[in-house]
């Protein structure tokens, strides 16, 4: 059977001193799975637009703000993922550069600068813990991992670098 996940980015953008990233608490509808946890930034692409283009895109529509430099930090397939199990194709990005001022919230939830060194303190997937280091260090070699769920929980998580 042939694989055909969801390709989606996601999106961590650095406040203009980086010391703080831009998250979503995601706390305003009730039906979503990602209720209470704080994600990144950005959703699935759509048909004809490249993977930085609809990372752009994703930040401007949920956050209000242009992306003057994105930097591709990794990707992750996430089987299992979805809501009823579909399997995720995420292109991770770090954002460095942008205008504009943020939204303090959208239809998914409030949106809120945290300092990089109280990530731990926030509800986050599980997963999420084991790549963000990976997204913030100063290696230059971009991370490719696997990070399978079952039933809304971390199986297991492998990845490599370059």
């Amino acid at each position: 059977m042939p694989y055909t996940p969801i390709a989606a980015t996601l999106g961590y953008v650095l406040s203009h001193d980086g010391r703080e990233v831009l998250l979503i608490h995601r706390n305003a509808r009730p039906d979503d799975q990602h209720l209470g946890k704080y994600n990144g930034l950005g959703g699935k692409l759509e048909s004809g637009e490249d993977i930085a283009a609809g990372m752009r895109r994703e930040i401007f529509e949920e956050a209000g703000i242009q992306c003057e430099q994105v930097q591709l930090r990794g990707t992750i397939n996430w089987p299992g993922f979805g809501k009823q199990g579909e399997d995720w194709l995420g292109f991770v990005f770090l954002i460095t550069r942008y205008s504009g001022t943020a939204f303090t919230e959208n239809h998914e939830g409030s949106l809120e600068w945290l300092p990089l060194d109280r990530l731990h303190e926030v509800p986050m997937w599980e997963g999420d813990r084991e790549f963000l280091p990976m997204v913030f260090d100063d290696n230059p070699q971009p991370f490719h991992g696997v990070m399978p769920y079952k039933g809304g929980r971390l199986v297991s998580w492998s990845y490599s670098r370059g």
